[in-house]
This record gives C-alpha cells, structure tokens and sequence, in this order.
C-alpha cells in the first residue's frame, strides 16, 4: 500500500529516523533503562517548556491531560475559553468532569484576547482557566503572553494552557509566563507518533492537587511528581514512544530551539503566500494566524476565491499527498495545510506545486 505524504493538521509526517527510534528493543519499564532513559532526556524537555520543574510523560493523548487538568485543579469554578471546535468541547468535558464551568465564547476564526479574560475573572467565580493557544481547526493563535500577564492579578486561579498545536512552533516559556499547566501531544510539530502527552505544572498546581479528593489516579499530578522525581511514570508508559521522543529531541536541539521557530514562521508565511498568489483569504483574524498550519477560507467568510474542496482533496491524493478539508462547521467551507514538525522549504513548495496543478483542474 502506497504512503500518502501527510500534510493535514496531525497527525504529522514522521521520518524514518524516528521510526527507527520508535523500534528500538524493549525494557522494563522499572528497570534502570528505563530510568536512565527518562533520565536523559529531562534536561532537554526542561529546556524545551523553558522549566526548572520536571516535565512528565503521559500514555495517552494530550486530552488526557487535559481532563486529567480539571479533575486536579477545579474546585470550584473553571472559565473555559472557546474560539473553535477543540476549545468548545473543553467546555463539554468540563461539565462531563461534573465541575462548574462558564465558557468565554467568541466567533470561530477570532482569537481569546486578554481584556475578555480579565472582565469574566475579575468576578471572582472561577479558580481555573482552561486556554487552546493554537485552535487547530481555525488557524487562530492567542496571544498567550498577553494572557498569561493576568497570572498575577489573579494568582488564585490556575491557568491550564493547551499548546498541542503550538509547542516547539514558537516560544512558550513556562516558568517566565507563569502559567500552571502547560501540555501537549506528540503528533503535532514534535512529529511523533501520536499516543503521547507530555506536561508540566507548577508549584501552585501541585500545592492546590493535593487538595482535590476526586482527582482520580492514572493522570493524578501528585502521582506524576513523585514518579518523575524518581525518573519514573505512574502506570506503564509507552517505551517505543520515549524511545522515538529522545531521537526527536536529538533534531530538535541539532536544529537549534530558536532555528525551528524561525522556520515554523517561515514555512507559514510562505503558505500564506501561496494563498494570496491563488486569490484565496484567511480564516483567521489579521495578526492571529497560526504558524503551525493555515486554514485557508473557501466561502466561511465574505472575499476570495471559492472550490470544490472535496474535489481538490481527490485530485491532490491522487498525486500522493493528503491534505485537510476544514473541520467541524467550517468543513468543505475552510481547507487546512499543515507546515509543523519536519517540513521544509522543499517540502512545502512541492505541495504548492501539486496544488497548483490540481487548481488548474477544478
């Protein structure tokens, strides 16, 4: 069976590389491999989130973590901020958790800007915020510096950040922002295989943890604390993706931390070059497009040029690479292109080049 070369929004391509990583023979997973394993690679990851406290490994997707983040820290009341379908359904799993929750809503394509925070925290309801930095489904990127400022106006509430689009895309220091949470999955730009949730949490998170009766066990943080203190997970992670995780890191920090965000912003550009050069807009708001993936209007908003979606989805996998048709609401009337994790220049100018042709023929 042929291999369609992956360019939706994750998961991601995946080199040979990490592949090889990913098979690397088995240990036990209470030895001392696997000790030394995690050992190695946490000064990197420590690097990587920009943290003096430990990151941790979660088997599991990062939405994981994610409920894991409201079983931990609600107690009495979480803001959900919704801007697009993975923030929105935060909100469902929140009330699915049983917890209190409000949600900070704004029209698909706008970002969560910090002004909107303040005035719903300043009520003094909430003990948590949950933020999507990077919506994957509309391109949109919140300005989580910004955001992350209200942290010391409102130190009682735990800010719980989702980067699942953003991380090792652009800068997300975690200690300097002051944030609680901060987690992501493994099949975005980390451009692994999917099945991993990596996080870190701060002090304050751990102090209001061991608080919380109901927190549960597999994604318990003071479970994961004691654990990785001791270069060690909970419950029987996945070796083969720690494994394919130390490889990545070894790219990562070859390239360089601040090369790889130069060339996320670049090959972003680049797309929404290729967008306006094909008479196409923007989905996004102006100044809030992701760098990780664009989504490309195609009728959801007023301007630009209008396809048959469907139709060039067909022509491009015909030509060997998948790419994305919008998702949820905005499907068919939005497309996708993926730039994170391992693309090039070379790499994405050939999927322009494929796409051109394929317009030609719509």
């Amino acid at each position: 069976m042929s291999h369609l070369k992956l360019h939706i929004p994750g998961p991601v391509e995946i080199s040979q590389k990490t592949f090889k990583a990913f098979s690397t023979p088995m240990v036990g997973h209470r030895g001392q491999k696997f000790k030394d394993l995690y050992g190695r690679i946490q000064p990197r990851l420590q690097k990587l989130f920009k943290t003096q406290g430990l990151v941790y490994l979660s088997t599991s997707s990062a939405w994981g973590v994610m409920e894991g983040s409201l079983r931990n820290l609600v107690k009495k009341k979480v803001l959900n901020c919704m801007c697009g379908a993975f923030s929105d359904k935060w909100f469902d799993v929140s009330q699915r958790c049983g917890k209190e929750a409000d949600s900070l809503k704004v029209d698909w394509g706008s970002p969560i800007l910090p002004a909107m925070i303040d005035e719903k925290l300043a009520t003094g309801q909430y003990d948590v915020l949950t933020l999507v930095h990077n919506e994957t489904s509309t391109g949109v990127m919140s300005p989580l510096g910004d955001i992350a400022s209200l942290k010391s106006k409102y130190p009682e509430v735990m800010f719980i950040v989702d980067t699942v689009s953003s991380f090792s895309v652009v800068d997300i220091p975690f200690d300097s922002l002051g944030i609680d949470v901060l987690l992501t999955g493994s099949q975005k730009a980390l451009a692994l295989p999917p099945g991993l949730g990596l996080f870190t949490v701060s002090k304050a998170a751990l102090e209001r943890a061991s608080t919380v009766n109901d927190r549960g066990y597999y994604f318990d943080f003071c479970e994961f604390e004691k654990n990785a203190a001791k270069s060690m997970t909970p419950s029987t992670p996945s070796i083969g993706h720690i494994y394919a995780l130390e490889s990545k890191l070894e790219d990562i920090f070859e390239e360089g931390i601040q090369n790889r965000w130069d060339r996320h912003a670049d090959l972003a550009q680049m797309t929404r070059d290729w967008a306006a050069r094909n008479d196409f807009t923007l989905f996004p708001e102006k100044g809030y497009e992701s760098n990780a993936l664009t989504c490309i209007n195609n009728g959801a908003k007023a301007g630009g040029r209008i396809i048959d979606v469907a139709k060039l989805q067909g022509l491009v996998k015909d030509q060997g690479i998948m790419m994305d048709g919008g998702y949820g609401k905005i499907k068919g009337a939005t497309f996708r292109l993926s730039n994170m994790g391992d693309e090039t220049e070379e790499t994405m100018n050939h999927l322009f080049q494929v796409l051109d042709e394929c317009l030609k023929k719509l």
